[in-house]
């Protein structure tokens, strides 16, 4: 008998930014038929001299497309307990706080702001890793995220939406070299080299 490949899947990883440690994963139900990358290339300036047209001040700015399908068919039909009281609530709920500030942030800095904190710092999100094979882990900012919710059960649940999200790699010039996000960009840029030697 023929055994099927494992076919594996896409995720999103939620990771602590200044200690690279998970903190959440959320793997994708289905994988997007289709991902768009654009790449526009950091060049010295608009209308650089001849002596500076090839230079570039880092490595290209790669924003990311894709739309996500999340289905609460097969756990409503199981009788899933958390299915049948929220539908896909959850799932899109660990979406959303992707571009959220944590709750506790929230407080806290109106706390600080209540005792005569002069300064506040804008609020940190985790950092966001956009997996997509073995060779393309991605640290990114999320930039737009737009759901569609498609179906409902009698309760007004969600069970069945689309999500397009919208990423922006974050390379070295954003994030600097000693960070995790910035050793998982240099992982990803050393494995596009390599593939590339392949083609030759």
């Amino acid at each position: 008998m023929a055994i099927s490949p494992r076919l594996l899947k896409g995720a999103i990883v939620s990771v602590d930014p200044n200690t690279g440690i998970p903190m959440g994963t959320i793997n994708l139900q289905y994988n997007p038929d289709e991902i768009t990358r654009s790449l526009k290339p950091q060049s010295v300036g608009d209308e650089p001299d001849r002596t500076e047209i090839l230079r570039l001040k880092g490595p290209p700015i790669e924003t990311i497309k894709c739309s996500v399908e999340i289905d609460a068919t097969d756990q409503l039909a199981l009788g899933d307990a958390n299915t049948l009281a929220h539908g896909i609530q959850p799932q899109l709920a660990a979406l959303e706080l992707l571009v959220y500030p944590s709750s506790a942030t929230l407080v806290a800095n109106e706390v600080l702001s209540l005792v005569g904190t002069i300064e506040i710092l804008p609020m940190e999100s985790a950092l966001t890793l956009f997996v997509w094979s073995k060779t393309r882990v991605t640290p990114v900012r999320i930039t737009d995220l737009e759901v569609t919710e498609e179906a409902f059960d009698p309760q007004l649940n969600p069970i069945r939406a689309k999500v397009s999200l919208g990423m922006r790699v974050l390379n070295i010039n954003d994030v600097g070299f000693l960070t995790p996000a910035g050793a998982l960009y240099m992982v990803y840029q050393v494995q596009k080299e390599a593939l590339a030697a392949l083609s030759a």
